[in-house]
């Protein structure tokens, strides 16, 4: 089988579900509906009894619930029971070509792969073939290794963005694969879209990838010889943390007296990922916005408009606060309860630069001075405009995030700040679908 290793990729061996019931089975991000334990709910009633990636992860609105050992351990046997009780079709070594289309009738292309995590570096202005586009939070790494260390089973949140401006690689695959049958075709729980893959194995489809892959090498090789293949684009801190399992398992392996051949070719040095062209165009952009409690709002907002250079501007309504800031490209919306009263503020400014390379550095200086501050990052304008009608909290509405030379940025600049951007709506992320054996 062709090699991919130039390009920090593998041949995967996929586990699919015998049954298809993707409307059971597949559940979206872990990383998604974090303040919202009725969305997991509702996850939990569309899954019911069937076999479910949802008993596969831990949803991160149960990070910090005190039964958290407990909900891994029933994950670590819901893995092994559901390889030992034939729930996987047998394992085949092949990419799957993905179209996604939302319930917003936005179709996403995508290749599922397994990357190479020793091409991959997180740390800001890596050379690496594989980066983050935005900084790492080094404190969210160690509850997400508990989940993955040792776990037998893999499943990929991760979306890699490529640099493809000629559409060669993804969807000039998909234009092939799609000659044959799908390996999986169906709607998603709640109301989430439509999801088909087809499989990506034979000699000649294989060897076109390569040469998609090898084109996109050369031109994304800069004058000092490095290559940029592929940026994160969701799962940034899962990444991470795969990286950072593979770290520590390489080491054991040598004090075990492997070989370095044997060490090379253990599946936790891998990851899962699906691989999407930055120029696709059903793949959006979208802001990701801040929600803090305990955050003095009017205080906030006086702090942020003076180191900001900004104009306090104060809307009518919803409507108008998010039309405003959705128009410009430096604006910033806030929400939030006064006595009762939900209030619109928005902050005018001239920023040039991305505008929450601009914010961030201020909350967090902002949130240094109270101890009792607390900051999540929320996916979606309706998380925006709900939490922010709570007592003691506020939240910030985002103006939109441009695609133009976001590469270039990346390589030049280094990482974003952390959460900067997110590609799609809440409901648009990537659902958990297709497996892979991690530890054995």
């Amino acid at each position: 089988m062709k090699k991919f290793d130039k390009f920090g990729i593998k041949v995967p061996g996929i586990l699919l579900p015998r049954d298809k019931k993707l409307d059971s089975w597949s559940v979206i991000a872990c990383d998604q509906y974090t303040q919202d334990q009725k969305y997991w709910k509702k996850v939990s009633d569309a899954a019911g009894s069937n076999p479910s990636t949802l008993n596969l992860i831990l949803p991160e609105v149960y990070l910090g619930a005190p039964d958290r050992k407990e909900r891994l351990e029933k994950i670590r046997v819901s893995m092994s029971d559901y390889v030992s009780n034939n729930v996987f079709d047998d394992e085949k070594e092949e990419f799957i070509y993905v179209e996604r289309t939302s319930a917003y009738g936005r179709t996403r292309k995508g290749l599922v792969c397994a990357i190479d995590l020793d091409a991959y570096e997180w740390k800001p202005f890596s050379k690496n073939l594989i980066r983050a586009t935005e900084a790492t939070i080094v404190d969210r790494i160690p509850p997400r290794k508990e989940i993955r260390k040792n776990a037998p089973l893999e499943l990929p949140h991760i979306m890699l963005l490529v640099n493809d401006p000629e559409h060669s690689l993804v969807e000039k695959t998909g234009e092939t694969a799609k000659k044959n049958s799908p390996v999986y075709d169906g709607d998603l729980m709640l109301n989430a879209g439509h999801i088909s893959g087809w499989a990506v194995k034979e000699g000649t489809d294989l060897d076109a990838v390569y040469d998609s892959l090898e084109k996109l090498f050369k031109n994304n090789t800069a004058p000092d010889g490095s290559t940029f293949m592929f940026a994160v684009g969701d799962g940034n801190h899962s990444l991470a943390t795969a990286k950072a399992v593979w770290d520590e398992y390489r080491e054991e392996l040598k004090q075990k007296g492997q070989t370095p051949e044997e060490i090379a070719s253990s599946n936790v040095r891998y990851a899962l990922v699906e691989i999407v062209n930055i120029y696709d165009e059903g793949l959006t952009f979208e802001p990701i916005h801040r929600v803090l409690f305990n955050a003095y709002p009017q205080k906030l907002i006086s702090y942020l408009a003076d180191k900001l250079d900004g104009k306090i501007v104060d809307e009518d309504n919803r409507g108008a606060l998010e039309v405003n800031v959705k128009n410009s490209k430096a604006d910033f919306g806030f929400v939030y309860n006064v006595d009762g009263n939900i209030r619109y503020t928005r902050i005018a400014t001239k920023i040039t630069d991305l505008a929450v390379s601009r914010l961030q550095p201020e909350l967090d200086e902002f949130i240094k001075k109270y101890n009792n501050i607390e900051i999540d990052y929320i996916h979606g304008t309706e998380e925006v405009f709900r939490l922010g009608q709570k007592e003691n909290a506020i939240s910030i509405l985002l103006p939109p995030i441009a695609k133009d030379s976001f590469f270039d940025t990346i390589s030049t600049r280094g990482p974003l700040p952390r959460k900067s951007f997110s590609m799609g709506e809440a409901d648009e992320k990537r659902f958990y679908l297709e497996c892979r054996r991690l530890f054995s």
